[in-house]
């Protein structure tokens, strides 16, 4: 299996980890249920303990019109798609030049800017498990059950790219910081929002090190001075033990914590909140 040194450091969008080897995933006879599959490490926070790594080889960035169906590879940036749309006058897909990520990525946890989801206009994907139609897949709000790497996914076409959707979605991400974080740190829970809650609890503008709860969002935890995983861990711990007390409401991570002390069922960030609220 082909491998590449990456330093997290500078490619993820925290901007926290060190220089790992992480593996290329160039066909499915690749051994790869072991390790975790990154995409473009949007949401990604890696510790110094993380499991075996695995990235799409560059083979699968490609995107395709095949008998009215847009066909697009697991690796394909979100901004490539938003050009390629344009460029054919392709409509729905808008919401992606706000939203980073790797086609892949933004399928496996049905990424998407409020009622605009990736899964709206899904046909089906192409995973080393072979084909999966949309029928047969569990997702829902940030959420999908699909199990083994995506390859590919086709998506209907629909032509009438809207110019004004995209000014749309820029304002709606206005209220975003532009400090270095892996997106939207919980997912809102129903009827409510995370920020909302985290800003009840008195964590808004919350530094611990050179992390912070975001002083124009709370949902976002920013790096705003070389900050490191453990101040990001004590952090989204501290906004879940705060939010549970006061609110009974268990805040559920939307950043995929990578280090293996925080993995599977015994993980602390997963577990029910009363193993938290022991310590």
């Amino acid at each position: 299996m082909k491998k590449q040194n990456i330093n997290f450091s500078k490619f993820s969008s925290i901007k926290i980890g060190d220089t790992l080897e992480v593996s290329l995933l160039q066909d499915c006879n690749t051994k790869y249920e072991n390790y975790y599959l990154l995409g473009a490490c949007n949401n990604i926070l890696i510790g110094t303990q993380p499991p075996p790594l695995l990235k799409l080889d560059k083979k699968y960035d490609y995107i395709k019109i095949k008998d009215n169906t847009l066909i697009i590879g697991a690796a394909t940036p979100s901004g490539k798609i938003v050009s390629f749309c344009k460029k054919h006058n392709i409509a729905n897909f808008e919401f992606l030049s706000h939203l980073p990520g790797t086609l892949g990525g933004l399928v496996f946890m049905n990424a998407g800017l409020k009622e605009y989801e990736i899964f709206n206009h899904l046909i089906s994907i192409l995973t080393c498990e072979g084909s999966l139609q949309k029928r047969g897949i569990n997702y829902g709000y940030r959420f999908t059950n699909i199990k083994t790497p995506i390859l590919e996914a086709s998506f209907n076409l629909e032509h009438g790219f809207d110019k004004e959707k995209v000014t749309m979605f820029k304002v709606m991400r206005s209220n975003q910081p532009s400090n270095p974080s892996a997106g939207s740190c919980f997912k809102n829970p129903k009827g409510d929002y995370a920020g909302r809650l985290i800003e009840a609890v008195g964590l808004k503008g919350f530094r611990v090190g050179g992390m912070e709860f975001s002083k124009k969002h709370a949902n976002f935890l920013v790096n705003v001075q070389n900050g490191t995983f453990d101040e990001a861990v004590f952090l989204i711990q501290e906004a879940q033990k705060r939010v549970y007390k006061e609110f009974g409401i268990w805040l559920e991570c939307e950043i995929a914590v990578l280090d293996k002390r925080y993995m599977g069922e015994n993980s602390p960030l997963l577990n029910p909140c009363k193993k938290i609220l022991k310590n």
